[in-house]
């Protein structure tokens, strides 16, 4: 049996210590917002924070999570009632196409807003890497970055350094 936490939920399962964190999390806790891609890092579809770290759920293997944090797009956002920043500048500047990389794609440019809350270009660039988008919305993206960032409510960006409430409702 392992235990984790999940959207500050601690769960325990009996799985295979190999089995990728993805699968786990869609096929035993029912948590389908974080997709499947390309199964080898490399799209960013399957990103989730681990402790606070963007990582792709697609390779990390389950036994790599025990007795830690995991968040998924379905608990980024500070409240149920609340969108996080992110999300409310993902609709205005209409960021989703086809949608399927976009939970990974705010779940790694909320892992660089907690750490860069005023981000450059090229620190979007940097951090942005690694997901792709096959509708071409980098231009989108990165214009709803920098929104989030200049918000008043920027201060609702996860911090898995915090504790759960506080991080949560700031």
């Amino acid at each position: 049996m392992l235990k984790f936490t999940v959207n500050d939920r601690e769960h325990t399962v009996q799985s295979d210590p190999a089995k990728p964190l993805l699968w786990v999390l869609r096929e035993e806790l029912g948590l389908t917002g974080t997709k499947f891609g390309c199964g080898i890092a490399q799209c960013g579809a399957c990103t989730v924070h681990l402790d606070g770290q963007a990582i792709r759920a697609c390779v990390t293997p389950i036994s790599a999570v025990a007795g830690r944090q995991v968040t998924t797009i379905e608990g980024l956002a500070p409240t149920p009632e609340k969108p996080h920043a992110l999300q409310s500048a993902w609709i205005e500047h209409q960021v989703p196409q086809c949608g399927y990389c976009q939970s990974g794609q705010l779940m790694s440019a909320a892992a660089l807003l907690a750490t860069q809350p005023n981000p450059t270009d090229a620190d979007i660039d940097r951090a942005m890497r690694g997901n792709v988008c096959r509708c071409g919305m980098y231009q989108r993206i990165r214009a709803a970055i920098k929104t989030a960032a200049a918000r008043a409510d920027a201060h609702l960006f996860y911090d898995a350094t915090a504790p759960a409430e506080e991080s949560r409702h700031g």
